[in-house]
């Protein structure tokens, strides 16, 4: 006993004049608990943007109709034809113990995010007028850097119907299908409507997102499914069972109305699928002008 006072005594007397780092060190080494300068360092998890940045923003429609569309990790590839996308670009910093999927949570809608060997991503997404919001977060849940903005340019029309997919495995290829009231079937060979309706992006390099978007929604049933097209490895496309990450794959798909207004309202379904060639129906739902 008097010798546990004595040292506490000393270790009184050591923090008084030691420097907050010091001060973790010694009561580590009283404790008998090992610790290395790099532990006591570590750079916690961080994130920047570099796109779209906070605060009031005006972007025509034609701006950037030249840049890639879809930019990690595979060769840019978009099949999309809808124009006035956006990228969503940035880093995440110091994650190397951070498992993931991490998440890019825009306007709401939780998407699976991938990062290559640097901490990079870029993924596209079609902003309407008015407020909108871009987060990161950790894959533990740690949200890491979040911006909100605003959109001036009243013809980035927000969207009535809005469905965004993504999915938790890098190296599989899954795709969005929507039938409209009128018959026409939306999908990667045929993206875009005559009805006003198609696909704001046909992700093909995994994990999405997928995107169907209609401003001027035509009334009625629409269908919503998803398939599982194949595998995406360094080779490219292949059509092997088992040389995808997961043994099942998580698709989350969110149907929102109204996005981006007061009027907003979402689903959200989670879907899982096992077997390449797999199409499984999601929802159906009467759209009668909300």
């Amino acid at each position: 006993m008097v010798r546990f006072l004595s040292q506490r005594r000393a270790i009184r007397f050591a923090l008084a004049g030691a420097s907050r780092v010091h001060c973790v060190l010694l009561l580590c080494a009283a404790l008998a608990t090992p610790m290395s300068w790099a532990e006591v360092g570590r750079a916690e998890p961080s994130a920047s943007l570099q796109s779209p940045t906070g605060g009031w923003r005006y972007h025509g429609l034609n701006e950037g109709d030249g840049e890639a569309r879809v930019a990690y990790p595979t060769p840019p590839i978009d099949r999309g034809a809808l124009r006035g996308r956006s990228m969503i670009e940035g880093t995440l910093q110091n994650i190397g113990g951070v498992r993931p999927p991490h998440r890019l949570v825009v306007n709401g809608n939780p998407l699976p995010l991938y990062t290559d060997e640097q901490g990079s991503f870029a993924r596209p997404y079609a902003f309407g007028a008015g407020s909108n919001s871009v987060e990161l977060v950790a894959g533990e849940g740690q949200s890491l850097k979040r911006i909100q903005f605003y959109e001036a340019n009243s013809l980035r029309t927000p969207a009535r119907i809005r469905m965004v997919l993504g999915w938790d495995d890098p190296k599989a290829e899954l795709d969005l299908h929507v039938v409209t009231p009128d018959g026409q079937h939306a999908f990667w060979s045929h993206p875009v409507l005559t009805n006003g309706g198609g696909l704001d992006v046909d992700s093909v390099d995994g994990p999405g997102p997928e995107m169907f978007t209609m401003t001027a929604p035509l009334q009625g049933t629409y269908l919503i499914y998803v398939n599982y097209w194949g595998n995406l490895g360094s080779e490219g496309y292949n059509f092997e069972a088992g040389s995808n990450q997961n043994e099942i794959i998580t698709a989350q798909i969110n149907l929102i109305f109204n996005e981006n207004t007061v009027n907003e309202k979402r689903e959200t379904f989670v879907v899982p699928l096992r077997a390449i060639g797999e199409l499984l129906f999601v929802k159906s739902f009467n759209y009668a002008g909300r």
